[in-house]
């Protein structure tokens, strides 16, 4: 597993983390022996979010139930949590007194004294960038959060925030895979008329921006056809791209989850991929995406099978 100094942190992190959205409805041993699979494949990082679950904090509160981990435990594993989405309008909360009572009661689901990296799920069009800064140099200074990024943010909503807000931002988790890759796909077809994939759909290279600002690109739904439309592994609506993906993994033998995985490790910004799946033998299959070198040759084929344009 490659792992890489977070940057703005001290967290030295793997480059595959693992998701706990749709832990809800799984036993304590079923919990467990996912984390223990993550753990076997390298990975030390776990992503939550508030509004995982049935009910308020519920995924956070099964994974602490199912682990009770010691103190010791707990400094050997990285915990993201997020939190400003509101279910019951749905809308979003950058507020201060939202954003701390949510960290709040992360911290008593989780059964833990700090979380490592808080991001903001989803951009909130009411934000107030001052608003969340108070948020932000409240629970630092109380030792509630040590890091702070953002969720499906644009590179001007991340500098509006950066107006007040003095704390790095350290990632910025964004959909991306082979066949949902617009971040990707559009810095490839820039100027080119009459192209959708031409089309910025991001606030202006959003990849790019990251990069030069030292924030981490976390991948999430990294083997979805498009948003939440079921996944392109093994779908007769791919087959090009299935037929690319299971040369590869039988050429690095590996499994074909593998591949997607090393598609988006492979990107020299450095992103992690974040894992949805609860199903122990596709952790360790994506896993072993994390140190395969594939090519550019190799990478752009994927690129090119997936059905984007290579002008």
């Amino acid at each position: 597993m490659k792992t890489f100094t977070l940057p703005g942190t001290e967290i030295v992190a793997p480059n595959v983390v693992l998701g706990l959205m749709r832990i809800a409805e799984k036993t304590d041993d079923e919990i467990r022996a996912l984390v223990r699979t993550a753990r076997d494949s390298g990975i030390d990082f776990v992503d939550h979010a508030d509004v995982y679950g049935r009910e308020l904090h519920e995924c956070e509160r099964r994974f602490a139930e199912a682990m009770r981990l010691s103190p010791a435990e707990r400094a050997d594993i990285t915990i993201q949590t997020k939190a400003g989405i509101v279910r019951d309008g749905p809308y979003f909360d950058f507020s201060c007194e939202h954003i701390i009572d949510s960290v709040n009661g992360s911290l008593a689901a989780l059964g833990t004294d700090y979380i490592d990296i808080l991001l903001l799920h989803r951009p909130d069009a009411l934000v107030e960038p001052e608003e969340v800064a108070r948020a932000f140099d409240e629970l630092e200074a109380a030792g509630k959060v040590r890091a702070f990024g953002v969720s499906n943010h644009t590179p001007r909503q991340i500098d509006l925030l950066k107006t007040s807000v003095r704390q790095p931002i350290v990632a910025n988790q964004l959909q991306l895979s082979i066949t949902h890759a617009p971040i990707v796909t559009q810095g490839v077809a820039a100027n080119m008329l009459a192209q959708e994939q031409s089309t910025t759909l991001d606030g202006g290279g959003i990849v790019d921006y990251c990069r030069l600002n030292d924030i981490t690109v976390q991948a999430w739904s990294p083997f979805q056809a498009g948003f939440f439309t079921g996944v392109f592994l093994g779908s007769p609506e791919y087959v090009e791209l299935n037929t690319v993906i299971d040369r590869l993994a039988a050429a690095y033998d590996v499994p074909p989850i593998a591949i997607a995985t090393a598609w988006i490790t492979r990107h020299p910004a450095n992103m992690q991929v974040v894992l949805g799946t609860t199903n122990p033998e596709r952790v360790a299959g994506a896993a072993q995406g994390s140190d395969i070198p594939l090519t550019r040759p190799e990478w752009y084929e994927l690129f090119r099978a997936a059905g984007h344009l290579v002008p």
